[in-house]
């Protein structure tokens, strides 16, 4: 931990913006009566109590910091600020989500990817304090330190508090923050995200839940009988059972989100429609009218598309179908974008890196699967492409891979009438105009945005199919949601690191991995930071999806593990850095998880019966291609999928 010098300088901010408030509240006190009886408001002045609240529990560790308290009272003090934090984080979170970083973002040092100077910006806020107090107590040379950091949430709560003042919260946003609370409870709260090392993960939850119920208490007169009655039954039960669970350690995470948090989205939803509250018709990745995570329609592939104004048409994800498996887009006419992403293999290849064309080798990484990869921001291992259909382009060019152009293959496809007639179809034109490069990225882009594949066992489990998990692969859940944390990066329930709940932005890690397997040297690829020129990026690569990952070895973006129990130790001994490379940026943390054998066991069997979903992948090949005319009869021999 860094320590900083700007402890003074945030005191005297301190003083001064509390002296703002205080004088801002005096001169424009609040007036009675003033749209007192609206739900929103009611809502809203409980957000502002508990703010204070906040701010009071805040105040009290720096007292007992800045008196050196015996540390059992300081961590207990730091506990009650957590819990604090929870219950106001639903309206944080929803309309100051940069103050709500600042205040409780995670404890890594970031470079902003546009700052030419590569300008190290260190973490600050709770989750900085958890690492004065856990898993070990400060000694008394880094108080100052640890009262830098309080000053510096007491400041940004003041700010917080400011624009809590100014709030003129609506129906559908209260209703939308209260289901993304929710969400975010089961995807980074019950997981440890923002509690690596402190023991009040139970609390916070129950905390966070308060805060939903506060929100939409002020409802329960308007709302029918049978829905608040469901909604208030769900709330108290799932209180009692935190209350009746309240150690970490023994948490029952999968039936909590499966019994508890999921069916409250949807309860919450149910009541929203009760009352007549619209959802937003905007395009976001987690629809806004999902009632829960694991929903079978939840997510929206078009989000993560350069233009979400108009439908796809299906005719052009059938087109781009076609294209997919015709080794026609190639550059000698013999591979397939499918002779490397294999339906069969959840359309990824079984190598370490795929055969490079026309065999001279191989290429630079493994192929990723292409199931559910329209469900993330970045494309490729380094993120260097935001859209699918560039990454079509960029794989038709790539001269390892298909070493060809779209423009090319354009040029070819239209010299087909059964193409020809396709192509107008996808793109509602006149079929006799000539085919474009950009529709053929376009009509690829569309068919692998139709590759969402939502219905493993996990997603029929947590719909209420409680014998769709074997009692193995629910102990493997506990193990992935609590110990081994690896929910911490693949998040739920997308399992990859497109992060919830507003699955904007996806994350890469650094997880220095070797070379070969028990190597003692670091992969040289330089994964996000070649892509970058940021230092602190070197070697950082895409959290992937692990749905499907039993049929998607080897593993890791060079295929360095053959197998998921090679993946597993490597993982359980603290990544690179926990084996002794030297990994200064590696953001997986080093120390080992000291996972028993039989954890590891009941992990593996989680990861292979749990995510796997074939559903249509035997079915994905089409039975024929289209045909050309007499000039190019001789195309028409060609195989469905190229040759590998």
């Amino acid at each position: 931990m860094f320590a900083f010098n700007r402890f003074s300088a945030q005191m005297l901010l301190l003083v001064l913006a509390a002296s703002l408030l205080l004088w801002v509240s005096c001169r424009a006190p609040a007036r009675p009566g003033r749209r007192a009886d609206t739900p929103t408001h009611q809502a809203l002045r409980d957000y502002q109590q508990h703010l204070g609240g906040l701010d009071s529990a805040v105040a009290r560790l720096t007292r007992h910091v800045a008196a050196s308290r015996p540390m059992k009272e300081q961590q207990a003090a730091f506990l009650a600020a957590r819990r604090a934090w929870k219950r106001v984080e639903l309206w944080a979170e929803y309309y100051s989500p940069s103050a709500a970083k600042a205040l409780n973002g995670p404890a890594l040092f970031e470079v902003e990817e546009f700052d030419q100077q590569q300008r190290l910006h260190a973490p600050e806020g709770l989750q900085v304090l958890e690492t004065y107090f856990y898993p070990d107590p400060y000694g008394p040379a880094r108080r100052t330190e640890v009262l830098e950091q309080l000053a510096f949430v007491r400041s940004t709560l003041l700010g917080l508090r400011h624009t809590a003042a100014s709030l003129t919260p609506t129906d559908r946003q209260l209703f939308d923050a209260a289901r993304l609370e929710v969400f975010r409870v089961i995807a980074l709260g019950v997981t440890g995200f923002d509690t690596p090392a402190s023991p009040g993960l139970v609390p916070e939850t129950a905390a966070a839940l308060a805060g939903v119920a506060a929100a939409v208490a002020p409802y329960r007169g308007r709302l029918p009988a049978h829905p608040a009655g469901r909604l208030d039954s769900l709330l108290r039960a799932a209180q009692a059972y935190l209350r009746r669970h309240p150690e970490a350690a023994a948490f029952d995470r999968l039936e909590f989100i499966a019994a508890y948090a999921n069916p409250l989205s949807q309860r919450l939803w149910e009541a929203q429609q009760a009352l007549g509250i619209t959802p937003f018709a905007e395009v976001r990745a987690l629809r806004p009218d999902a009632a829960s995570l694991f929903a079978p329609n939840a997510f929206e592939p078009m989000a993560f598309a350069p233009t979400t104004t108009a439908a796809v048409p299906a005719a052009r994800a059938a087109l781009g179908r076609l294209l997919f498996f015709d080794p026609v887009l190639s550059g000698n006419g013999s591979r397939s974008c499918a002779s490397c992403h294999q339906p069969a293999r959840a359309f990824t290849d079984g190598q370490a890196r795929s055969l490079a064309f026309a065999g001279a080798g191989a290429v630079g990484r493994n192929a990723p699967t292409l199931l559910n990869a329209a469900l993330q921001r970045g494309q490729r291992h380094d993120g260097r492409l935001f859209y699918l259909e560039d990454q079509a382009a960029d794989v038709l060019h790539n001269p390892t891979e298909m070493h060809g152009s779209p423009t090319a293959a354009a040029g070819l496809l239209g010299r087909s009438p059964a193409y020809q007639k396709a192509f107008g179809q996808a793109f509602d034109r006149d079929p006799a105009g000539a085919v474009t490069g950009a529709e053929v990225q376009a009509a690829l882009a569309a068919y692998v945005r139709s590759l969402v594949r939502l219905q493993a066992p996990l997603d029929a489990y947590m719909r209420g199919q409680r014998q769709a998990l074997s009692p193995t692969a629910r102990r493997g859940a506990a193990v992935f949601l609590g110990k081994g944390k690896c929910a911490t990066c693949h998040f739920l329930p997308l399992l990859n690191g497109t992060v919830p709940p507003g699955f904007e932005r996806t994350e890469y890690e650094v997880l220095g991995t070797p070379a070969h397997p028990n190597s003692r040297r670091l992969d040289t690829d330089p994964g996000r930071g070649g892509a970058t020129g940021i230092e602190w990026q070197q070697h950082a690569f895409k959290t992937p999806t692990l749905r499907n990952i039993a049929l998607t070895a080897p593993y890791m973006h060079q295929g360095t593990f053959r197998t998921l129990a090679d993946v597993i130790e490597f993982y359980d001994q603290g990544g690179g850095a926990g084996q002794g490379l030297a990994v200064p940026n590696q953001t997986l943390p080093a120390d080992p998880l000291h996972l028993t054998r039989a954890e590891k066991a009941d992990l593996r069997a989680f990861l292979e019966q749990a995510l796997t979903d074939t559903t249509g992948l035997y079915q994905a090949a089409p039975a024929r291609l289209p045909a050309f005319s007499a000039g190019l009869a001789h195309l028409n021999a060609r195989p469905v999928g190229g040759r590998y």
